[in-house]
Formats: structure tokens, C-alpha cells, sequence
């Protein structure tokens, strides 16, 4: 009549042995991940610099059909004299996406103008994607180039 009393066990939770399986599996899956992650940030930034190097490039040509010549030269992060209605469009007086100050560069490093990025803190490797991105991926030669303490983009040899 009754049923019989037997001792069943309830399970109402994990074991140890499963909770370090779920434990391992998601350590493996962010240690595939986080590359990927670190990879993507780092080609974003590039595409910034490149993106906001080309709107500035743009600017001083603009300035310069309107003006008959180039402003002059400044100091790193100093907004050139007449320039601030033509780099509205990115903070030329803030860091750069890869680091560094922007700076114009008026007859300088051999070129009658460029735009300049004056000590980024990028890598040289990250810098030669840029370069890939930009131009020829060669720093050496085209419009994005080495200089001493930086990295320049000629608009006018």
C-alpha cells in the first residue's frame, strides 16, 4: 500500500568535474578569441589614422587653392593660422589614432608640404601596415612616408 521509502538522490547541481570542463572550455574559446580581438582593434585604428590623415591632406590642398599658397609651418599639435574651419572635421590639436601629434610640415623633410604625425606611439610593423593601407607599404617611398621622429603624408613634393 504504501511505497516503499528508498533512499533516491537528488541531483541539484553540478559536480565539481563538470563545472572545471565548462570552466576550461571558455578559457580556450577567449584564448582563440582575444587575437582576433587585438587584430581587428588594431586594424580599426589604422583605418582611422589613414581615414583622418586623408581628411587633413584634403584640408590643406582645399586651404591652399583658396589661399594661392600652403599656411605655415608649425609646431607639432599647433593648429596652423587659418586652418581650424578646414580640420574640423578631426582634432588636430588631440592625439592621433596611433599616437603621437599631428603636425604641418611646410618645406621641411624635403617636401613643399605634409602632413605629419610627429612621435606616434605605434610599432614599426604597425606602421608599415598603415603604409599598406595608405600607399605602397613601403616607408621609404610614396605619399606616406618615414621622417625623422615620425611619419609624413606629402601632398606636394
Amino acid at each position: 500500500m504504501f511505497p516503499a521509502l528508498t533512499s533516491q538522490r537528488v541531483r541539484a547541481g553540478f559536480t565539481l568535474t563538470e563545472l572545471m570542463i565548462v570552466v576550461a572550455v571558455i578559457g580556450l574559446l577567449a584564448a582563440i578569441a582575444l587575437p582576433s580581438f587585438a587584430r581587428a582593434r588594431e586594424r580599426s585604428v589604422n583605418v582611422r589614422f589613414a581615414a583622418d590623415l586623408q581628411v587633413a591632406k584634403a584640408a590643406f590642398t582645399e586651404y591652399s587653392m583658396e589661399h594661392g599658397d600652403y599656411p605655415p609651418d608649425t609646431m607639432p599639435g599647433e593648429m596652423p593660422e587659418g586652418m581650424a574651419d578646414y580640420l574640423r572635421r578631426i582634432a588636430w590639436t588631440k592625439a592621433t589614432a596611433i599616437g603621437g601629434q599631428w603636425d604641418w610640415d611646410r618645406g621641411t623633410f624635403g617636401f613643399k608640404g605634409g602632413v605629419s604625425v610627429y612621435h606616434p606611439t605605434a610599432s614599426n610593423d604597425q606602421m608599415l601596415q598603415v603604409d599598406n593601407t595608405i600607399d605602397d607599404g613601403n616607408l621609404a617611398t610614396g605619399e606616406f612616408r618615414s621622417r625623422s621622429e615620425g611619419y609624413i603624408g606629402i601632398i606636394e613634393e
